[in-house]
């Protein structure tokens, strides 16, 4: 009867426990999501940050152009850019070094740049868009 209670409390306090999400690496809108073997998964993460990394640069370079007749605006992104480089640098790999250098560490590092790069093409769209367009 005492086993009985205790294996119930122990899955009442399970229960209770909210999901470890892993950060980066299980994003609902991440490009490998459910992807569970290590191997498979950094195999993917790479694939799927160089092509963010891709996204990025052609985007970056295409503002850059355009603003390079708007005088301090393309000096201004230039540097705003090296900022958020340094940024996501640090930021990623305070997120794989959670992983006090486990086997998740490589794949949480991988998805972090993936997804902040792939948001940092995004804001650059929202921003400069207007840009884009003319």
């Amino acid at each position: 009867m005492q086993r009985r209670i205790a294996l119930h409390c122990g899955l009442t306090l399970l229960l209770l426990i909210p999901p470890a999400y892993a950060q980066h690496m299980n994003e609902k809108d991440s490009p490998c999501a459910g992807i569970a073997v290590t191997a498979d998964l950094v195999q993917c993460l790479s694939r799927a940050r160089t092509s963010a990394d891709a996204k990025l640069n052609a985007l970056y370079k295409n503002v850059l152009d355009k603003l390079r007749t708007r005088g301090d605006d393309a000096e201004q992104l230039r540097n705003t850019e090296r900022l958020w480089v340094q940024y996501r640098d640090a930021n990623c790999a305070a997120e794989r070094d959670l992983y006090s250098g486990g086997t998740g560490g490589p794949p949480a590092y991988l998805a972090c740049m993936e997804a902040m790069t792939r948001a940092r093409t995004k804001e650059l769209y929202i921003v400069y868009g207007w840009v884009m367009s003319k």
